[in-house]
């Protein structure tokens, strides 16, 4: 009887296709909808998060922040360098640099043309924009140097 029925099967015809049903099609929107949603809102978070591997900064590369026409004398200049802001100063004494993020809380740090310092606008500290020493302010150390180099008018920024 066994290959009777096995038989049978056999001479039927396959089975069509079905056609789905409206209900399936809404489940499958549905869950398309919600993957959707939680990768468009969870992305964003995730990156900030647990950011790309960077290097050191510049990786010990000098780069071109500007030329001395850019940063006239009594000048300065807030300026990407890698990942990190700098701020180049050009003053009687020559061209510097320092790391543009507060010792105090991690502010980033601006040039003040009229006070001819680098002020810190969150608590107010101030920095000499020849040594980038405190001059006032709850800044507990200077801003950190940064090597500078001026070739041909040119103004090269790399790591200390």
């Amino acid at each position: 009887m066994n290959t009777i029925d096995n038989h049978e099967a056999m001479l039927q015809p396959p089975e069509e296709k079905k056609e789905p049903t409206r209900r399936q099609v809404l489940k499958y929107l549905l869950g398309f909808s919600a993957v959707s949603t939680f990768i468009g809102v969870f992305t964003p978070i995730f990156s900030y998060l647990i950011p790309p591997p960077a290097g050191s900064g510049t990786g010990g590369d000098r780069v071109l922040v500007g030329t001395l026409e850019d940063i006239p004398v009594g000048d300065g200049k807030i300026v990407p360098v890698g990942h990190k802001p700098v701020v180049v100063t050009h003053t009687d004494q020559g061209v510097k640099a320092f790391s543009a993020i507060c010792t105090h809380l991690g502010c980033i740090v601006i040039w003040d043309k009229t006070r001819n310092l680098i002020v810190c606008p969150c608590h107010d500290g101030l920095f000499n924009p020849v040594t980038g020493a405190v001059v006032s302010g709850p800044p507990p150390a200077p801003l950190p140097t940064m090597s500078v180099t001026v070739d041909n008018g040119n103004i090269y920024v790399g790591e200390a």
